[in-house]
């Protein structure tokens, strides 16, 4: 598989996303269910931390994605829901960095809900990989 990032601006590469993402070769893809900060037994986890979930949260994209035979690198489109998009933008930096590690800047939205189906959660992070 090959990717290449498409960005007829640049901005947004200092935020860690990409415009686009044009993916050839990909004989894999792989949709993500949105994830949470759940624990393994399905329990939220964090209650009122928005960094503390969006960890988790991607830690559980990464297992999700591990359990493919897959990591971060291969992950071309995530979608952000927050109940706080005030709450979570001075925390976003953490997964710019997780991507930046392994070189790959996804193709990224962004937006606020009413709320989550989980009560007390408020982040959730669903995506594609191709591989």
């Amino acid at each position: 598989m090959e990717r290449s990032a498409v960005n007829p601006v640049t901005w947004s590469q200092e935020l860690g996303f990409n415009q686009g993402e044009l993916v050839t070769g990909a004989v894999r893809t792989l949709f993500i269910s949105g994830q949470t900060a759940m624990d393994s037994g399905g329990r939220p986890q964090h209650d009122g931390d928005v960094a503390a979930q969006l960890r988790l949260s991607l830690d559980n994209v990464e297992a999700v994605l591990a359990e493919a035979g897959m990591g971060l690198a291969d992950l071309v489109r995530l979608n952000v829901y927050t109940t706080g998009i005030d709450d979570l933008v001075p925390h976003y930096g953490q997964l710019a960095a997780r991507f930046a590690a392994v070189g790959v800047a996804p193709t990224t939205t962004m937006l606020e809900v009413a709320r989550l189906a989980v009560p007390g959660q408020l982040v959730e992070l669903e995506g594609i990989a191709v591989q």
